[in-house]
């Protein structure tokens, strides 16, 4: 049994398809770490979705998804997030959007300590203020908002898999937590 979201653009390209083009090329993804932001703009909170895998382990995440042919980046994090948020976060995207850094995932470990075992992706990581009622995609246990410091702590770190703890802290850096 699937726990995946469905596909609102299943034309794109079936499992087999999906599979081959996997096995053969880099897929470019976008990532977004959802955070609550006080009245000065600083980062007040962090929000990680709380999911189950097929073999019933349990980790945290964050909004993404894979950039579909002809869509641009706005849209693809758009998307993204209304799917994993639901359509009432209010999503607060700056007029110039720019990541807060490039990830490098690999089918096995690598230089860069992020992993998928589907792939080699390339995945534009962002941070996004969101203001509005989030509602966890349907294969989402909860959403779970922490401070920066509980989620730097290490029981929340060891709760991520394939290395998403590093954007956790590279994202806190960009924003300059624990100066």
């Amino acid at each position: 049994m699937s726990v995946r979201t469905p596909d609102p653009h299943p034309g794109w390209l079936n499992e087999d398809d999906l599979y081959e083009a996997r096995r053969r090329l880099p897929m470019v993804y976008v990532e977004a770490i959802p955070v609550r932001v006080d009245s000065l703009g600083y980062v007040s909170e962090i929000g990680s979705l709380y999911v189950a895998d097929d073999d019933g382990r349990f980790y945290r995440t964050f909004v993404s998804g894979r950039v579909l042919y002809r869509e641009t980046i706005r849209a693809a994090l758009m998307r993204h997030l209304e799917k994993d948020l639901g359509p009432l976060a209010l999503p607060q995207l700056p007029p110039a959007i720019s990541p807060f850094t490039v990830a490098e995932y690999f089918p096995s470990p690598s230089e860069t300590g992020l992993t998928d075992d589907r792939q080699h992706a390339v995945s534009l990581c962002y941070l996004v203020p969101v203001t509005g009622e989030c509602q966890p995609r349907q294969d989402a246990l909860e959403l779970t908002w922490f401070t920066p410091d509980e989620a730097l702590s290490p029981e929340i770190q060891n709760e991520f898999v394939g290395g998403r703890e590093l954007l956790v802290r590279q994202a806190l850096a960009h924003v300059g937590w624990g100066r």
